[in-house]
């Protein structure tokens, strides 16, 4: 059997990702339990008060979670995930996360996510647990 790459397991997980796409994602780094993704503000993701929904910054960072916590070729599914939102975000604003593995064993990952925007002000900080599955993404 042929080792599947990292590009290809990425290209992979991202091709099912419907709403990545409609956040209008992109891949600025990867490497195995890492990734460094961005993604612009638009209109429609504000809320009542004129800044970014909460919910978009969540799923950013969710985002972020699943590329560097499957990176690994390995099905990893969120456990437990917790968010701080420490700077409002406007439209226009390009946002950054930078995920990071803090642990990962057979059966679970850990990983921390930094969001920032355009002037690398901090916009929050996600923690994600993820339960590691035996199922590959790719054979």
């Amino acid at each position: 059997m042929a080792k599947v790459s990292l590009k290809e397991i990425i290209d992979h997980l991202l091709s099912k990702d419907r709403f990545s796409a409609w956040l209008g994602i992109e891949i600025l780094a990867i490497s195995q339990g890492t990734c460094k993704i961005s993604m612009i503000i638009r209109d429609e993701m504000l809320n009542g008060f004129g800044i970014v929904h909460g919910g978009v910054t969540f799923a950013f960072a969710d985002s972020a979670l699943a590329i560097a916590s499957n990176s690994h070729n390995k099905l990893s599914v969120a456990l437990e995930t917790s968010m701080s939102f420490t700077a409002p975000v406007k439209s226009g604003d390009q946002l950054t996360a930078e995920a990071s593995e803090i642990s990962k064993t057979n059966k679970i990952g850990v990983y921390n996510i930094l969001i920032t925007n355009q002037d690398r002000v901090t916009v929050g900080v996600f923690k994600g647990t993820v339960y590691r599955t035996a199922k590959s993404l790719l054979q």
